[in-house]
């Protein structure tokens, strides 16, 4: 099965980047040949920025990206977002890529599954 999950908040502040992310990671988990792509547009997009320092006991949006990579998902960033806060693609995170609406466009097209925070 092929899911893509597109964020569109900003990583902190609400959860809903927090609960897209555990729900990419169990689908990862659950089976391997389902394929899980997350695409962050908007204030998402920052989710991806390296260096990340959050509370104890607080989770950290960075490392929840980064086990979606782990676990042989994709993280794509839309790429005018980026450029509309400044965000270089030096900042994100390794196995995150710019990315743009016509792949967005195009993966959408090819998902089984849809699935929007």
């Amino acid at each position: 099965m092929t899911t893509l999950i597109i964020l569109n908040d900003p990583p902190y502040g609400s959860e809903r980047d927090y609960n897209g992310l555990r729900l990419a990671h169990a689908l990862t988990k659950a089976d391997q040949a389902n394929t899980v792509t997350v695409f962050l547009m908007a204030d998402a997009v920052v989710a991806a920025k390296t260096g990340q320092r959050t509370p104890d006991g607080y989770y950290n949006i960075e490392r929840m990206l980064r086990r979606v990579v782990a676990g042989g998902g994709q993280v794509l960033l839309c790429g005018t977002c980026m450029d509309a806060r400044g965000l270089g693609e030096a900042e994100v995170l390794e196995g995150a890529r710019r990315s743009t609406m016509d792949e967005l466009a195009s993966m959408t097209i090819a998902a089984d599954k849809v699935l929007i925070f």
